[in-house]
């Protein structure tokens, strides 16, 4: 009975296995069956093929894309649904089911192709933004070597006035509307937003990073950031990774740049020739029969390269990327040089049905840059007598010490034996969180740390004419500066019918720490070897030799409130207010807080009836905004503090027979000291024709200042400790006008012209110096020097007139004898030295007319496009020219060729006078770029772009200096003395490519 039962279950088994290997394979068949492979092709509205669209399973993971020819191939089932995506257009999902081929044709989406503007804690399309904004996309940057941000706007938006020097480790000075406060650096410059964090550093980004540029101009755009506004906003966009998209991207360029101006000097046999000429004879320690060019000398053809590899993807719930930046521009003088590393990571990641959305970056900027002692050796490389050989004969530098006038240091010398490195680290730090709370209501979470390293570290060896017989000078600066930002806002936005409602309500905290570090100096080393890398072998023989940076710690807070309200009705009726709360803990205790407030409105007016007979207006809207926007930047924690230290000039004393460092108050207090205040308003209208084949705006606006802090207010020091203190008096005011156009002159299915000109007039004028309190009639500045001149002034600050106003002797032409004469207060005509009472009011250095015109040219597969832009209308006092044209001197010193119409007995030649204020207008062909797109068959790349770019081609100006881009920041603006960097002119060839 076993036996039987046995055999059953083993039968019943092995039917059960077989029959479960017939079930497998016919399920396997039949999924081979269901899973197949379609193909087809999507195009546009137009029927035109388009390639790079993503096609994935929804649901499921990976995909496809199709090939330049719009063709694609994917294995499906048939219950799958398609996806299909691409930036800018409508995604289209289409279910499977039985098709073998599947055709789609995907629309452009009009709601995500409106020109959308960043306007602080929110976006705005362009349409519906009622202040004075201008938006540059990625694709209209200047091209070429730009080593910082600031330079891609060179020109391109009207009333920002951008001016650089050659020199790779400067910062380009930018101005906005016109200078509006007394202070200098930061404080003139316009508040930068980089992806959110107010504060962020420009230099911490690649141009080849950037998406777009939003400028904030007037104050109904920028109050909303209060404070530190009052110079303009500028938002930073950078490039992330739109939804189905997948990118590698490289860019690169090599680019060889050039002086484009030297100063025409006498050679050394025409310099001796002059002297003949005139019976004088150098000294013999000042002429051994060389023929030196001392500019060839320090000069030389600089080379740069940068290197940019990004690359990034998203889906449904995330979106990553990341890139690096590698620049490497060595500047046009030896020895000056900027490296630079630049890596950027983003991830953002939704959850909760995509409710809540994560995000972080981190952006760190490397840099290391090499520089030259610039105010001692550019002078000389002009000055320096042409007929002493750099070396002596056993190789040392040729030095002559007891040489009096200008050109008293070997510049070969001052460039080799004098080291400046500075390495410099930027790290910042950005989380997000995003939470929609409800329909139309979010709330957004952002905090921001950012890290500044400076290591500053200089060494003078032994052979140097700069720190004679110390046996080497270091000296090594380590400072941290640190920044934390956090902020939480809510964004509400609703739109019922004809009515759109988007509000906003936010709080903000930061805090500043800096000058967090230790700087030394300190000399007498056994040997240069070592140079400034330990300070430990020094031998300094006295406490005096042993200097210690003086820069105390200083914790900066800013604590604001914020709001806004935007109001769209119908489309047509356009409404925004905005206030901001501020307190800062750098004024003083009565006045830590001030409120920001901004109202505008906008019309319009092509979504009126009457405007449907006017066919050609495509649009039309009337704008006109009021607001105040702070300026609080260039602050330290105890501006308004009484403060004790070091007064210049008492450094040491012995107390109890130990030698102390002298303490007394070197600041007054001030509990009254608040924020500089700027009001503008602003009228504009902005238009477009022939369906916006034409389109620009035109601006008005007055922006007045007031509260102006001045640090020199002279008081009695029977009430004070010092006899100056830190206060709000003044008040200047810029009114102007400007004007953009962009027209799309020709547009054909095989050539496009677009033509993008813009202008701006500016007036500016200080008002008021003076209250019932303090009084001050006019500031002297522009202390320039040269010989006999020490104590002079060339510029003042006066009620009625503009900041770089001129105050210069009156120049007369030239007596009989040849000897320059001037005009005295009296009058009278005078061959002397004036007095100082003697200088009179002769123009100022700010432009009347500030231009820019760029052109783009698109055939088939070229592009074309060039930038001309530059001022008119202002001045420059040529303090160079008038410093080296000193024919008496010319024994101990070079002259330029100019100076050879001169009378050597002209023994006032060089001084500083009305006769060196030259016109400062200019026109420049800045930028200029010819490229061609190569779009290989191959589906794995989208594009490669081949280009040359030459920059600085030419110049027109009057200008005898060697550029009339002369710096117009700063309480000084437009004076050339002496330390001006060359110009350069650059030519670059690059690629880059997508895949």
């Amino acid at each position: 009975m076993k036996k039987i039962y046995k055999l059953i279950y083993f039968t019943e088994v092995g039917r059960l296995r077989c029959l479960l290997i017939m079930l497998m394979l016919l399920s396997i068949n039949v999924m081979a069956q269901n899973t197949r492979n379609i193909s087809g092709r999507v195009v546009d509205e137009k029927n035109q093929p388009m390639p790079g669209v993503t096609i994935r399973i929804k649901g499921a993971a990976g995909g496809t894309s199709t090939n330049t020819d719009g063709d694609y191939t994917i294995s499906v089932k048939p219950s799958n649904v398609l996806v299909f995506s691409m930036m800018g257009c409508i995604s289209k999902e289409v279910p499977v089911g039985n098709q073998t081929r599947i055709n789609v044709t995907l629309l452009p989406d009009n709601q995500k192709l409106k020109e959308v503007v960043v306007i602080g804690y929110g976006t705005a399309n362009k349409k519906d933004v009622t202040g004075a904004v201008t938006s540059i996309k990625s694709e209209e940057f200047n091209q070429g070597v730009m080593v910082n941000p600031a330079q891609l706007l060179q020109g391109k938006v009207s009333g920002l006035n951008v001016t650089k020097s050659g020199d790779p480790n400067a910062k380009p000075s930018t101005i906005l509307r016109g200078p509006s406060t007394l202070r200098e650096g930061a404080a003139q410059e316009p508040f930068y937003v980089i992806d959110g964090v107010p504060g962020a550093s420009i230099d911490l980004l690649a141009p080849s990073d950037i998406e777009n540029i939003d400028i904030l101009k007037d104050a109904s755009s920028t109050a909303i950031y209060g404070s530190r506004a009052a110079n303009g906003v500028i938002i930073v966009t950078t490039k992330r990774s739109k939804n189905g998209q997948a990118r590698l991207a490289y860019s690169g360029y090599a680019a060889v740049e050039k002086v484009s101006r030297k100063y025409d000097m006498l050679s050394a046999p025409e310099l001796r020739q002059y002297l003949a000429d005139n019976k004088q004879v150098l000294n013999a320690a000042d002429d051994d029969g060389s023929d030196t060019n001392w500019q060839s000398l320090l000069e030389r053809t600089g080379y740069s390269t940068n290197h940019n590899l990004s690359y990034g993807g998203g889906g449904q719930s995330s979106d990553y990327g990341a890139s690096v930046n590698y620049l490497d521009n060595k500047g046009i003088l030896k020895n000056t040089s900027l490296k630079r590393t630049i890596v950027r990571a983003y991830l953002n990641q939704k959850f909760f049905n995509d409710k809540l959305k994560l995000g972080l970056t981190i952006t760190n900027s490397n840099s290391k840059s090499t520089d030259i002692y610039q105010s001692t050796a550019l002078p000389n490389m002009l000055f320096y007598l042409p007929t002493v050989n750099p070396f002596n004969a056993d190789g040392s530098y040729k030095e002559n010490y007891n040489r009096t006038g200008s050109g008293t240091r070997n510049p070969l010398s001052v460039v080799d034996n004098n080291k400046i490195d500075n390495l410099n680290n930027k790290t910042l730090i950005n989380g997000m969180a995003q939470l929609d709370i409800l329909d139309g209501l979010k709330f957004t979470a952002s905090v921001s740390s950012q890290r500044d390293q400076n290591n500053y570290s200089t060494y003078l060896n032994s052979q140097s004419g700069l720190a004679r017989g110390v046996n080497g000078q270091a000296q090594k600066i380590d400072v941290l500066n640190k920044s934390q930002v956090l902020e939480g806002y809510f964004n509400y936005d609703k739109s019922i019918g004809k009515h759109s409602l988007k509000l906003l309500a936010g709080y903000s905290w930061q805090e500043d720490r800096t000058n967090d570090g230790f700087g030394v100096t300190t000399q007498n080393f056994s040997n240069d070897n070592l140079g400034y890398n330990n300070l430990f072998l020094s031998n300094p023989t006295l406490l005096s030799q042993i200097a210690f940076n003086n820069a105390p710690i200083s914790t900066l807070r800013l604590i604001s409130y914020y709001g806004r309200v935007q109001y769209n009705y119908n489309e047509k009726y356009l409404f925004q207010a905005s206030l901001r709360n501020d307190g800062s803990s750098a004024f003083g205790r009565n006045n830590r807080w001030g409120l920001f407030p901004a109202v505008s409105a906008g019309w319009r007016i092509i979504g009126e009836e009457f405007m449907k007979s006017l066919p050609a207006i495509s649009d039309l809207k009337l704008r006109a905004g009021y607001g105040v926007s702070g300026n609080s930047l260039g602050f330290d924690a105890f501006s308004s503090l009484l403060i004790y230290g070091t007064l210049s000039g008492s450094n040491k004393f012995l107390n109890n027979g130990n030698i102390s460092n002298a303490i007394g108050p070197v600041r007054n207090e001030n509990p009254n000291l608040k924020w500089e205040s700027t009001a503008t308003s602003n009228i504009g209208l902005d238009f477009g024709l022939f369906n916006n084949r034409l389109t620009g705006s035109v601006d008005f606006y007055v922006k007045q200042t007031s509260d102006l802090i001045y640090d020199r207010y002279e008081v009695s020091t029977t009430q004070f400790f010092l006899p100056t203190i830190t206060a709000n008096v003044g008040k200047i005011r810029n009114t102007g006008v400007e004007f953009s156009l962009n027209a799309t002159l020709i547009k054909s299915d095989s050539f496009k012209w677009v033509s993008s000109p813009n202008l701006a007039h500016n007036k500016n004028e200080v008002e008021t110096l003076s209250d019932d309190f303090y009084k001050i009639a006019a500031i002297q500045t522009a202390q320039l020097g040269g010989k006999g001149q020490s104590g002079n002034f060339s510029q003042l600050v006066q009620p009625g007139y503009a900041l770089g106003t001129f105050n210069l002797w009156n120049y007369a032409g030239k007596n009989a004898a040849g000897v320059s004469t001037y005009i005295n207060a009296a009058g009278q005509t005078i061959a002397t030295q004036p007095l100082t009472t003697d200088a009179k009011i002769a123009g100022d250095a700010q432009p009347k007319l500030i231009y820019g015109w760029a052109n783009s040219f698109n055939y088939k597969n070229w592009d074309f496009n060039f930038l001309v832009r530059g001022v008119l209308g202002n001045k420059i006092l040529n303090a160079t020219k008038a410093s080296l044209n000193n024919p008496a001197d010319a024994k101990l010193q070079n002259i330029p060729r100019f100076t050879l119409g001169e009378s050597f007995n002209d023994i006032n030649a060089y001084l500083i006078s009305d006769r060196f204020l030259e016109s400062g207008s200019y026109l420049r062909l800045d930028n200029a770029t010819l490229g061609y797109t190569i779009k290989p068959k191959n589906p794995a790349i989208k594009a490669i772009r081949l280009y040359a770019t030459a920059n600085n081609l030419f110049v027109i100006t009057k200008y005898s200096g060697l550029d009339p881009e002369i710096n117009i920041g700063g309480l000084t603006p437009g004076i050339d003395n002496n330390n001006y960097y060359p110009k350069t002119r650059t030519f670059s060839f690059g690629v880059s490519a997508s895949f």
